[in-house]
């Protein structure tokens, strides 16, 4: 890894400076959406486009999470609640500007039947010179397009459907 990234906690997702928050909707139960997300690490690859590699570290507190391009993270869990928050912070990476960084899955059932599925909210709070943040907030339509992909592609795996979005 190049460096370490400052240390956050989970307030800075309320205060980064700069925050895109997204959402979607999956047909999966919160359950299944959870365990892929923070159970099932090294499956990332195969619903996360931009993600090449994922696997959990001191023994399933932290990952590393390499992303198409060369950019490598390695994280700490900052929240893992079964069927409603998952959050990391990433401690050390080589992408450039990058100062802090956290994310945070939240998971709530998208209706109150069972099988309503899920509604998911993706939060990319980060903080870093003038220049990365304008950079970072004009990525926000690329951002929400893999965010969106990755959905439809999680969704199709949970669910057995087709994937037509991958």
């Amino acid at each position: 890894m190049a460096r370490r990234l400052r240390p956050v906690g989970l307030d800075f997702i309320e205060v980064a400076p700069v925050r895109l928050v997204f959402t979607a909707r999956a047909a999966a139960t919160p359950e299944a959406v959870y365990r892929a997300l923070a159970e099932e690490v090294t499956g990332w690859p195969d619903w996360f486009r931009a993600v090449t590699l994922a696997r959990p570290t001191q023994g399933g507190a932290g990952r590393e999470v390499r992303l198409t391009g060369g950019v490598r993270f390695r994280e700490t869990i900052m929240a893992a609640e079964p069927e409603r928050r998952y959050a990391y912070r990433a401690d050390e990476t080589n992408a450039p500007g990058l100062n802090a960084l956290l994310e945070e899955w939240l998971l709530s059932a998208a209706g109150p039947e069972a099988s309503a599925g899920t509604r998911i909210r993706w939060t990319f709070a980060a903080d870093g010179p003038a220049a990365f943040r304008l950079t970072l907030k004009a990525a926000r339509p690329g951002l929400d397009h893999a965010f969106r992909s990755a959905v439809r592609a999680l969704d199709a795996r949970l669910t057995g459907r087709r994937d037509a979005g991958r």
